[in-house]
């Protein structure tokens, strides 16, 4: 299964690389059989995608995680795109007890404490809705460019994911930030008004802030943390395993978490 869709997945990449966008969603819903989901962070990337989707009105189905902790900007931006192409996007949130469980052991903002903590709550927030998402799912579309960091610099338009058992599809990893700003400029595409006020990323509220000059685009994610932290563990390049929440070599705590704080069995699952 794993050398199939790794064929499958470089034949996908090798029709789209020289395609517009609008190609290659034709490309994908063409090629890949079953059923298809976008999974949209309402960032100016994956606004740019659901552009693309909805002029195309194919089988796509767009879908957020709604954490419960973003900007009241990102839910603004959530609700013009659904009013400008007339669809629905749909929520997959967090499980109740699961989040309840970690406020009351961790605290309301528990996950700056240490990075196992922090995985925790990227764990029910996103890692588990996802995978709620993309259950019987054949591909799986991102907004991810190659640009947006060091962790992403080996971003293809194509892998495949063994451990899900899908394509990962990301149309627009060769794309510049200017391409992607010329593109949303041209078409008109809402977006959420937090990337005019020097945020390039937008996750939780609590977890994003605006970057300074010369730092990358995704520096003010998680930014009490070391730049190879920063990812929550959606999007790991054709990964062994979905990761767990708990801390890996090389992710022990910064000089200012509380050191030697571990999450309880059911927080560390």
């Amino acid at each position: 299964m794993s050398s199939q869709l790794e064929h499958a997945a470089r034949e996908l990449a090798a029709r789209m690389a020289d395609l517009d966008l609008k190609g290659r969603v034709a490309v994908i819903e063409a090629t890949v059989p079953g059923r298809l989901v976008f999974t949209t962070s309402l960032g100016i990337e994956d606004q740019a995608l659901t552009h693309a989707l909805a002029m195309a009105k194919g089988r796509t189905e767009i879908v957020t995680l709604d954490t419960g902790r973003l900007y009241p900007e990102t839910y603004d931006t959530w609700t013009e795109t659904e009013s400008a192409y007339g669809i629905r996007i749909q929520a997959y949130v967090p499980e109740r007890e699961a989040e309840e469980r970690f406020v009351r052991e961790e605290g309301i903002n528990g996950f700056r404490q240490s990075v196992a903590a922090r995985q925790a709550c990227c764990g029910f927030r996103k890692v588990e809705p996802l995978g709620r998402a993309l259950e019987g799912a054949a591909g799986w579309l991102t907004g991810l460019r190659a640009g947006q960091s060091a962790n992403r610099a080996d971003t293809p338009l194509a892998e495949a994911d063994a451990a899900r058992g899908l394509i990962k599809i990301n149309p627009l990893a060769d794309w510049s930030r200017a391409d992607v700003d010329r593109f949303v400029a041209d078409n008109y595409i809402p977006y959420n008004v937090l990337h005019d006020r020097g945020f390039p990323s937008i996750g939780c509220a609590p977890c994003t802030r605006a970057i300074k000059v010369g730092e990358d685009e995704r520096a003010g994610r998680w930014w009490w943390e070391q730049t190879s932290k920063k990812e929550c563990g959606l999007h790991i390049h054709t990964p062994e395993q979905i990761p767990e929440a708990r801390v890996q070599p090389g992710q022990e705590p910064a000089a200012f978490e509380t050191p030697n704080r571990n999450l309880s069995p059911e927080m560390a699952r």
